[in-house]
């Protein structure tokens, strides 16, 4: 597991880049929009999570918008690797698994640990409960895969597809999570597992709460 440090690490390099780039360029190739103020400020906008992230340029300050809520540091980084990997990338609408991605299979332990096994076990008994959790979080949309799937607009140009297939007397739940395959353009494999956690660990939290209340 990456410590603190290597994400300032990371979000220091990333930062490095960035703040000499074009930010209308870097929003435009991303799916952002960029916001100036009556003084000059530029600040860039970016869709994550269902959420507006702001980032202060050329300070690369994030907040959310509107919202005295900090942006975990491992968030940041994420949204930065992020805007230096959208090269004007176009959604493919061609699925693929983690495991095609490259390095993928050399991540999938972590991914499946990180995503894939936290997706079933909080929704492999009550697929019908994912969709409606993430619909309410995310405002995801029906997909056409396994018995219950929806597709999270994570990033702009990053939906990512959660599917349960349901179990029967033969076969327990199963889960998969999909991605575009112009995902591999944009974000490393490392990136891709830690994005599928933050879109399922929410949902697994509120499933819990859920549980618990009854």
């Amino acid at each position: 597991m990456p410590r603190i440090d290597d994400y300032k690490k990371a979000f220091q390099i990333a930062k490095a880049e960035l703040e000499t780039a074009n930010p209308k360029r870097i929003a435009d190739q991303s799916g952002g929009t960029i916001i100036v103020d009556k003084q000059g400020n530029v600040t860039l906008r970016i869709r994550f999570l269902n959420r507006d992230l702001d980032i202060e340029w050329p300070s690369i300050k994030f907040s959310v918008a509107g919202s005295d809520e900090e942006v975990p540091i491992q968030q940041q980084v994420l949204v930065l690797h992020y805007l230096l990997g959208c090269q004007g990338t176009k959604v493919e609408g061609q699925w693929v698994a983690y495991q095609e991605i490259p390095d993928g299979r050399f991540y999938l332990d972590a991914f499946v640990q990180r995503a894939k096994n936290p997706l079933l076990k909080a929704f492999g008994d009550n697929p019908e409960l994912m969709s409606e959790l993430a619909g309410s979080l995310y405002d995801a949309k029906p997909f056409d895969h396994g018995d219950v799937s929806v597709v999270v607009s994570a990033l702009p140009k990053a939906p990512v597809a959660l599917i349960i297939w349901k179990g029967d007397e033969e076969f327990p739940p199963e889960a998969n999570i999909l991605f575009d395959r112009s995902i591999q353009d944009i974000l490393s494999a490392e990136d891709i597992a830690w994005l599928a956690g933050m879109v399922i660990y929410p949902l697994a939290g509120m499933a819990a709460k859920r549980k618990r209340e009854g």
